[in-house]
């Protein structure tokens, strides 16, 4: 399924609220159904066929490129290019930033954890903007980040591409699928948004030089339009937080036992609503710790992201694959602090 940084579920809720009018819903709602199955197609060609995003895309000469949609929708992806690798910046804000922000993900996945990009061989980070009309998300589809302007409602003009934390959420859901493959339902699903966020919010500190205590843990700080009231549009440290309609849990008692029924109130099964547990796993992991989040939480969650989970893992499957990566990288104190911050968010 197509991974949208803002769920539908809070759409619907909005425009119930009379917070949005219910036209301006409709056009993320139609861009996830026509693009569910593509992602999942290309998901499946990935684990299973040992195919490549180039491959079913088709061939192009830049390593990063920026394209516009000039308003369109998913059959117009990518749109006209306007930024590609070597060039400088355009007259375009939202193509500068779009690009600018997909350069520093890459140079943190490879600088700090060792991966060309984000399928560890140096496939092109492809970025489209201005994604329909005062389109409110962005997403990865499965090939390539994509952008919407935004109304001012939800998410500020231009606040999308801009956001550092957001960008790096969209190209880790393309590490995610290139590595344990997390399908996106239920308890994978929320595994695979919070391994999302969690690479998001060390993307944004690394580029800070932020300590884990000086982080404000938050995704898309901001960010967020007149009718979204908040500080941002996902917290870390404090699930269920970030904004009115945040119900994001932090603890295992609280899990929202949702269906994947394909109802988009539902969440595929709650993968934005109960990703706040893993979150909150590792904001307390990475803080006891201390220093650098990216050097001992961010290097433990991703060797198990990338050699210990799989397809259908759960939260307990998450959380031993950490303690195992911690074993295996840094040894018994470190190991200690892990499993007791899954056990402190109710994972033993």
């Amino acid at each position: 399924m197509t991974c949208f940084i803002l769920p539908t579920h809070l759409l619907i809720e909005l425009a119930e609220a009379g917070n949005v009018e219910l036209r301006d819903v409709v056009p993320t709602l139609l861009a996830s159904a026509a693009l569910r199955a593509q992602r999942t197609t290309l998901t499946e060609a990935v684990q299973f066929l040992g195919l490549d995003a180039d491959q079913l895309r088709g061939p192009a000469s830049e390593f990063k490129a920026v394209h516009d949609v000039q308003q369109g929708d998913e059959r117009g992806l990518p749109g006209v290019l306007r930024r590609k690798e070597g060039d400088g910046p355009v007259a375009d804000p939202a193509v500068n930033d779009a690009f600018d922000n997909a350069d520093r993900t890459y140079d943190f996945f490879r600088d700090v954890l060792g991966r060309h990009s984000v399928d560890g061989n140096g496939l092109r980070l492809v970025s489209s903007v201005h994604f329909g009309r005062a389109f409110d998300n962005a997403f990865w589809d499965g090939t390539q980040m994509v952008y919407g302007d935004g109304s001012g409602k939800v998410f500020q003009p231009g606040a999308l591409a801009r956001d550092l934390s957001v960008v790096g959420h969209e190209i880790t859901h393309g590490v995610v699928q290139y590595t344990a493959g997390l399908r996106y339902r239920t308890q994978s699903g929320a595994l695979n948004e919070s391994m999302a966020d969690v690479f998001g919010s060390l993307v944004k500190q690394h580029a800070l030089g932020h300590t884990a205590d000086q982080a404000d843990w938050l995704i898309g700080a901001g960010i967020l339009g007149t009718q979204l009231q908040g500080v941002a549009l996902r917290s870390l440290k404090a699930p269920g937080t970030a904004h009115q309609l945040d119900r994001q849990p932090g603890h295992l008692r609280d899990y929202a036992d949702l269906p994947d029924d394909g109802n988009p109130r539902n969440d595929s099964g709650g993968v934005h609503i109960n990703s706040g547990i893993p979150n909150k796993a590792f904001h307390l992991a990475a803080t006891r710790l201390g220093g650098h989040a990216w050097e001992r939480a961010g290097r433990i969650w991703f060797d198990a992201l990338t050699t210990r989970l799989g397809v259908s893992s759960q939260f307990t499957d998450a959380a031993a694959a950490t303690v195992a990566s911690a074993q295996a990288l840094f040894g018994g104190e470190v190991t200690n602090v892990v499993r007791s911050a899954w056990a402190d968010v109710g994972i033993g």
